[in-house]
């Protein structure tokens, strides 16, 4: 079915119209300089297709939450669990909900995770769900950075990736992407080119104007042009608009924003006691709680390793508990928390013994691990992702409970702390073999334990270890290497850094499998 929505007005004062059906097959980018109209482009967009199409809106300044009162938008409040925006992300897909995903009130590096893990859930939904929706990302240059800036790498990662899923992959999966940047020059490239419909407002740099212009096929002299458009004023071109650049004054809109553009005002008259009014304090000044957000503090690894091994202890003393105790003096807590510990680990344990999981994100590694509780019927709130990756790094180390056991072991994840959490496996993977003397891990296996195929990688991630004095990395005379953990007072045997990595998988053959 063909529906056209009115955007606004063309230069003879024609109807501008945008073709749904095509729009989702294809995506849109949106560009301006902050003030250019961008956000009141969106919303007519947003209302003229409510009745025809599944909205989702990514809000990082809460500017659209006022489409809740007209159109029924349900309003979702970033400042949720992971596991919580993951679980709604799915039921919206299922029940076909629009939505606006408000993130006003996190700092950046948390509006990047809550996006990110609300955009996987919903790429990550079941077949039977995958209808048509809308993804409008308004600000992309945040959740899709060109490279990276002050924002944690992890963070970076996780929203970079969502995006890219939503730009490149989306479509197979209904879902449609509409992305708003201020600057192009900003805005990951793998993510605006796959855009096919674009609609370029008021741009002043010299760069922005020229990626513009390339992007709507004009000459660079033309670019020029795109100083001098006004409010509201847009040059449209794609498959969903038209198929040669035409300017478009984008039409009125029946909601406002709850923020708006700053406007003159008269100024108070002159007080006289101005001091007196400004550096006396009001008296419930002195008593009102300051009130600052902040992340909650990570879970220690030394907690999450017993957690872990809690299983498999308490499974080993079962046998003695029942013979001492009579059947109904038995402790059902213990015994139904002791379950839920076993079958998360039977989750992790399906999940890793894949063969490409060392190279998959831990994104989406943590989606897999969330659908799998799911079905495995695990009660209870799901971990966060920053538990999931400590206890995949745990994990996948494979240390024996005897060395888990032993003091080197809690001083090693102690030590772990001091890196970020992406680097946290490859740490404890040296420290494990250093602490039983084996051979020092090749560049393939450190490569591998990182979730990448790059040796350079690897050797730096060695070089990073040992800034921090983590690690004291020498060769013997056969020029093997080895690395020392001089507060462990421990150091693997010799070994070849460029030998392979046995254990990885075999692409070749996963490649054939899968054609078979």
């Amino acid at each position: 079915m063909q529906v056209g929505i009115n955007m606004g007005d063309l230069a003879g004062g024609q109807p501008a119209m945008l073709d749904i059906e095509e729009l989702l097959a294809t995506r849109l980018l949106v560009q301006g300089n902050s003030g250019s109209g961008k956000s009141h482009l969106l919303r007519r967009l947003l209302e003229q297709s409510a009745e025809w199409v599944q909205q989702v809106i990514i809000d990082p300044e809460g500017d659209f939450v006022t489409l809740s009162e007209k159109y029924g938008h349900l309003v979702v409040d970033g400042e949720r669990s992971e596991g919580e925006l993951a679980g709604i992300a799915s039921r919206i897909r299922k029940h076909r909900v629009s939505c606006v995903l408000s993130l006003e009130g996190l700092d950046i590096d948390d509006q990047m995770r809550a996006a990110a893990i609300f955009l996987n859930a919903m790429f990550e939904a079941e077949h039977e769900f995958w209808y048509p929706v809308l993804v409008v990302v308004d600000e992309a240059q945040m959740f899709a950075p060109s490279a990276g800036g002050e924002v944690a790498e992890d963070a970076r990662k996780m929203s970079l990736g969502a995006m890219t899923n939503l730009m490149c992959r989306g479509r197979k999966r209904g879902l449609a992407g509409v992305i708003a940047t201020q600057r192009l020059a900003k805005l990951a490239k793998n993510v605006a080119a796959e855009a096919s419909n674009f609609l370029m407002g008021r741009t002043f740099l010299d760069i922005d104007m020229a990626r513009a212009a390339d992007l709507l096929g004009m000459d660079r002299r033309q670019a020029e042009m795109f100083r001098d458009l006004k409010r509201g004023n847009f040059v449209g071109l794609g498959p969903a608009l038209s198929r040669r650049p035409l300017p478009i004054a984008i039409g009125d809109v029946e909601t406002r924003a709850r923020s708006s553009s700053p406007k003159l005002m008269p100024m108070p008259e002159a007080v006289a006691d101005v001091e007196d009014l400004i550096f006396t304090p009001d008296p419930d000044e002195l008593t009102r709680p300051v009130v600052r957000r902040s992340r909650p503090a990570p879970r220690p690894t030394t907690d999450i390793l017993a957690e872990l091994s809690q299983a498999t202890a308490e499974a080993a003393a079962q046998g003695d508990t029942q013979a001492a105790l009579s059947e109904g003096a038995r402790p059902e807590a213990s015994e139904a928390h002791a379950e839920r510990a076993r079958r998360i680990a039977d989750v992790l344990e399906t999940i890793l013994a894949d063969s490409g999981s060392g190279y998959r994100t831990d994104a989406a590694l943590y989606q897999d691990f969330l659908v799998r509780s799911r079905m495995a019927r695990i009660t209870g709130s799901p971990m966060s992702l920053a538990d999931f990756r400590r206890q995949v790094a745990v994990v996948r180390t494979g240390v024996d409970e005897e060395t888990a056991a032993g003091e080197a072991w809690a001083q090693a994840l102690g030590l772990a702390d001091r890196v970020s959490e992406d680097l946290q496996g490859v740490f404890l993977m040296i420290a494990k073999a250093a602490i039983k003397s084996e051979s020092c891990p090749s560049d393939a296996r450190i490569a591998r334990a990182y979730g990448t195929h790059s040796a350079r990688r690897a050797r730096r991630l060695l070089g990073y270890f040992e800034e921090q004095e983590l690690i004291i990395v020498h060769a013997d005379p056969f020029g093997k290497r080895i690395v020392g953990i001089p507060e462990l007072e421990a150091e693997t045997a010799p070994g070849a850094a460029d030998a392979p990595d046995e254990d990885a998988p075999d692409e070749n053959a996963g490649r054939a499998q899968a054609a078979e």
